[in-house]
């Protein structure tokens, strides 16, 4: 069941109330960016003064961000310490006064707050579209609650049913190579794999290869069918040699927060 929106400033000078229900449509239309903003500030919700938080990486884990630095300013936070999934989100979380460190220093995370590109029925994840798929996991594996946010458009039926990309990311040697295999093992699930390029991600121009903050190369899979049993897809991945990790989050969210035109929904692990 979707929590209806309360107030909320969608933009600086105007703020909105949605009661809203299936017979009361909306009286106004949200922009995508402003339902990541909503569910964003939803999970900033589960902050605490004290604790050790990962911080996420993309367009909706950035109003995370700004929210936490926000309440630091306020003095409704204190003692936070940020453990940021790439340079992108230091340099922010700099920029905002969010004290950091990193793995080595709290190897215990308290809270992980990021975005997906993908959510199953079951709470599995795609994420890595960004670039960051590496960070993120050895961040956001060792939280001991990991809390998602999303727009509805990112629900889908199974992992890789959106169409779009799911990342591998690989080292740079004889990638062609590994790109193959990575094609040859989801071949029944209709598979195509391209190396991602600093053209492809719609930020730069140009047909160089994009890099990861790892020095790595990412190789997208784009399936046609259902990959079937993602552990074994997982384990399959893995065992290639020259993938350094993939982009499916299985069994790792805790919480996953859902923003649409009908507010919010939350969904936990294993309800």
């Amino acid at each position: 069941m979707a929590i209806p929106y309360p107030h909320f400033n969608f933009r600086a000078s105007e703020s909105v109330e949605t009661g809203l229900s299936p017979l009361s449509p909306s009286p106004v239309i949200l922009t995508q960016d402003e339902l990541k903003k909503i569910a964003a500030y939803k999970a900033v919700e589960y902050v605490e003064s004290g604790m050790v938080i990962g911080l996420g990486t993309g367009s909706t884990a950035k109003h995370a961000v700004d929210r936490i630095g926000e309440l630091l300013r306020q003095g409704k936070l204190k003692n936070i310490i940020g453990i940021p999934t790439s340079k992108k989100t230091h340099e922010q979380a700099l920029s905002l006064g969010i004290p950091l460190s990193d793995l080595d220093s709290y190897p215990n995370i308290d809270l992980a707050i990021d975005g997906a590109d993908e959510v199953d029925p079951h709470l599995n994840l795609v994420k890595g579209r960004g670039g960051s798929l590496l960070r993120e996991k050895m961040i956001e594996g060792a939280c001991k609650k990991f809390v998602v946010i999303v727009d509805e458009t990112k629900m889908v039926k199974y992992i890789g049913g959106s169409g779009l990309a799911m990342p591998v990311e690989i080292v740079p040697f004889c990638w062609k190579f590994t790109a193959k295999r990575l094609q040859e093992l989801f071949g029944y699930a209709g598979c195509v794999a391209k190396l991602r390029t600093k053209g492809s991600n719609g930020k730069e121009s140009g047909g160089e290869p994009f890099v990861t903050d790892n020095g790595n190369y990412i190789v997208d899979l784009y399936f046609k069918r259902d990959m079937g049993d993602l552990k074994a897809a997982s384990d399959a991945i893995l065992r290639l040699a020259g993938v350094v990790e993939h982009g499916m989050f299985l069994d790792m969210a805790t919480t996953v927060i859902v923003a649409g035109e009908l507010g919010v929904t939350i969904k936990n692990k294993h309800t």
